[in-house]
């Protein structure tokens, strides 16, 4: 089992990169002390016990997937000590499912049953999810190219015992939890703050990575006030900070770095698009002249290996100006199908659009010979020609991606043409 320190220090210094760890997709199903009376486990998300003298706290408690392997690894850690609390960062479902092993084993050895500390708006959250199962389903398995028809989303939730509004504090034998709120990836985001041990968790508003606050198809994220909470945070001198994904930073000063220079990229981005709108330009303009700070696109914390910067983009456009893009053509727009095509038929046909669209991909104009072959798909959905070309090039497009969530949707429509569909989660 590779040392989680030595790992870290290495992914700080630049000797292994986010492409090769990546902060969802890498895996450490193996717990491992990292600290005194610290315990780190990384699944899809981490999840992270602290032992406080008397019981055991939770700070995020994993996957479905990761419910009983993360159960044995706190048992083979500190096989007598229950567990008190847990703390739930966001209600997202690689942060909450596992709970449940400790509360049968308090039922069968008569100890309290955990208490579950949360946001109050998570249970609103976890309602949201019963009432779009099929769209959670659908949206999932593109972004995480899951080609398995039989993949449901999660229709049952663990409530949390004990909510708060701006903060709330609790204690566990000798140790102190501070939780914060700060909307940032989530409305109901938690961060917290062990001063005794100078531990910071801050959930999933640190991931090793260009914040989450794009995400195409999820709900809406706050650039800002995620700036803001990052800025309170670095002012605390953590030495430990157990990120949402991804590994461990140790020692106050990369602590204090990382956070700044996070909440930096989101501040910059948040003030190029409002300065734009306030000059009453349209949403394409915004998109191709926004520019991040490429010296923090450099950061080894601040790669762009799972959102893409344009989804911030985007996010901040809704926050602050709604979903009309400014064009006036759609605002009351004919169907996609019929603009499609008329298109075609202006350009002569669907072998034309072909012919340039695979002359574009030849050129390496991806981005508009993606635009090309999609109309001649939506213009003919049975042509065989045209889904073997839109598969060859979102397949190409999908190649050149550093962000894994563009990648993955660019692929699921490469598998979706090879199957004679523009969708494999939907119903086209």
């Amino acid at each position: 089992m590779p040392d989680i320190r030595d790992l870290a220090e290495r992914l700080w210094n630049g000797e292994l990169s986010t492409a090769e760890l990546h902060p969802v997709a890498w895996r450490q199903p193996e717990g491992q002390e990292i600290a005194d009376g610290v315990l780190f486990y990384k699944g899809i998300a981490s999840a992270n016990t602290i032992d406080t003298g008397d019981g055991l706290v939770m700070l995020d408690t994993g996957a479905v997937n990761d419910t009983r392997p993360l159960y044995e690894e706190v048992r083979r850690w500190r096989p007598e000590a229950p567990l008190r609390a847990a703390v739930f960062s966001h209600h997202h479902v690689d942060h909450i499912f596992g709970v449940g092993p400790f509360e049968q084993e308090a039922a069968e050895r008569r100890w309290p049953r955990p208490v579950v500390y949360g946001h109050e708006l998570l249970e609103w959250h976890f309602a949201r999810y019963q009432r779009t199962l099929g769209w959670n389903t659908a949206i999932n398995r593109r972004q995480f190219a899951i080609d398995a028809p039989q993949f449901r989303w999660p229709e049952q939730y663990r409530l949390p015992d004990v909510t708060y509004t701006r903060r709330l504090t609790f204690r566990a034998g000798e140790l102190t939890f501070e939780l914060h709120h700060t909307r940032g990836e989530t409305e109901d985001a938690t961060w917290t703050w062990v001063p005794e041990r100078k531990l910071l968790a801050p959930g999933d508003l640190f991931i090793w990575a260009v914040p989450n606050a794009g995400n195409p198809q999820k709900v809406q994220r706050y650039c800002s006030e995620w700036a803001a909470g990052l800025r309170e945070m670095a002012a605390l001198g953590a030495e430990l900070l157990l990120p949402g994904h991804g590994l461990p930073i140790f020692g106050a000063e990369r602590i204090r770095q990382a956070l700044l220079d996070t909440a930096e990229l989101l501040e910059s981005i948040e003030a190029q698009v409002l300065a734009l709108m306030n000059t009453g330009c349209t949403l394409d303009r915004i998109l191709h002249e926004v520019e991040v700070p490429a010296h923090l696109l450099e950061k080894p914390y601040l790669r762009p290996v799972y959102d893409d910067p344009q989804f911030l983009v985007r996010n901040v456009w809704r926050l602050y100006g709604g979903w009309y893009d400014g064009e006036p053509d759609n605002l009351l727009p004919a169907p996609r199908a019929e603009q499609a095509r008329e298109w075609v038929a202006l350009a002569g046909g669907i072998e034309r659009v072909l012919e340039r669209a695979a002359a574009l991909r030849a050129e390496g104009n991806l981005r508009l010979a993606c635009h090309l072959v999609e109309f001649a798909v939506i213009a003919e959905p049975g042509s065989r020609a045209a889904h073997d070309l839109r598969a060859e090039i979102y397949a190409a497009r999908a190649a050149l991606q550093p962000s894994s969530m563009a990648r993955n949707i660019l692929n699921h429509a490469a598998l979706a043409s090879r199957q004679g569909k523009r969708d494999l989660a939907g119903d086209f």
